[in-house]
Formats: structure tokens, sequence, C-alpha cells
């Protein structure tokens, strides 16, 4: 599961980063609580090169009348998102990444009490989630997209059971098409030393928080 997570990379370094171009539109960042609904950074092919685009998270499928005329379809699963109806189209032929810094997790306390959890990569790098991508609506046409999650490696674990499929720099041709096909074999849970985790305030359970805080360690 990645239900919230924070982006702090500058439009311009992410555009280096991936070999990408920048669209004008890009969501401001720093962000440190990126919500579902809410526009992304996406990394995806294209025949002119890569691009660094603003998705919609929240992916909809073909057959959705209105934005919630069904399940909001943050995550996919990647057990299963080469089969089901409304993933199979995209995973196959509209693959990207979706970059972060950290996000978060929770657990629960004796109480019952959320406790969140912000896990990022040890080496301080950027995140690049495996993620999936569509075109909604005639009239108003939406670019949404879905984060690719994977059951979490025996570290991740402790904090919760499924994690975003982390994909490293070598990986990120093949997963968005440019090496070829076989994308399949990445998905799999990332190393067990890549991250690394703390726990932070409680206010990020609001999706109305903001700033730096929300991930200092407590």
């Amino acid at each position: 599961m990645c239900g919230r997570f924070a982006i702090t990379l500058p439009n311009d370094a992410m555009a280096r980063l991936f070999a990408a171009s920048p669209a004008n539109d890009l969501p401001v960042v720093p962000n440190y609580n990126v919500c579902p609904t809410t526009q992304v950074h996406v990394v995806r092919a294209s025949q002119s090169g890569r691009q660094v685009l603003p998705m919609r998270w929240g992916f909809l499928p073909h057959w959705y009348k209105t934005e919630t005329g069904g399940p909001l379809l943050i995550n996919a699963r990647a057990e299963t998102v080469a089969e089901k109806p409304a993933f199979k189209s995209a995973c196959r032929d509209r693959r990207c990444l979706i970059v972060a810094t950290g996000f978060y997790e929770w657990t629960k306390d004796a109480d019952g009490n959320r406790l969140p959890w912000y896990i990022f990569r040890r080496d301080g790098a950027p995140i690049a989630f495996a993620g999936i991508w569509q075109v909604w609506g005639r009239d108003d046409p939406k670019t949404t997209c879905a984060v690719v999650t994977t059951a979490a490696n025996d570290r991740i674990s402790a904090v919760h059971h499924r994690m975003p499929l982390i994909l490293e720099p070598g990986d990120w041709p093949l997963w968005l098409g440019e090496a070829g096909k076989g994308a399949a074999v990445l998905m799999r849970p990332g190393a067990e030393d890549v991250l690394d985790w703390h726990r932070v305030d409680p206010a990020v359970n609001s999706n109305r928080a903001k700033g730096a805080e929300l991930i200092a360690p407590v």
C-alpha cells in the first residue's frame, strides 16, 4: 500500500536525474504530504525522449462515467496488474515512474491510534516508484496514474505488509519500455538494505498538513 508520500527534489534537478524534458505545469515542490487525487510528478517515455509530466494520482479506467464512478485506484498490485481489466492494457503499453523522496505507512498502538512512519532511501537519493498511466475522459481528458505495489521485503514488513515497487536507475529503461520487453522480471520487492524509516508526528494523518516538520523524526 502507498497512500501518501513526499517529494522535495526541485523540478530542474528531477529533469536532469531522469534525463527528461520537464513540462511547464509541474506540481510545486517541495510537498511533504502528497495525497491521492492530486497532481504528481511522473516520468514517461515517448518517441521524442523521456518527459516529466503532471498526472492525477488515482487511476481512472475507461469505463468510469465520472471521476468518482468507482473505487479510488491509487495502487495496483504487482501480482495481478497484468491481469486486472482496469490495469492490464496500461501495464502492457503505458508504464511510468512516479517520483518521490519518501513515503508514509502507518501502524497502530495498543489503543488503536494510527502511528505514521516515514520511509526513505538510506543513500538520500530520490525514489522511483513503478507506475502505470491512462488518459481518461473525452471532453476534459485527464492523465491519471497508479503506483504499482508488491509484498514488503523483510525489513519493511516490520512496518507494513505491502510497499511500492521501487526501481533502481539501471531498471528504468526496461520498465519504461525503452529496453524492450520483459518488465515483469522487475516485479519483486526491493533490496533489503535500500530503505530506512523513522516515526513522524501524527500531524501527517491530516491530508491538510504541510511543512518539512512532517518528515522529521520524533
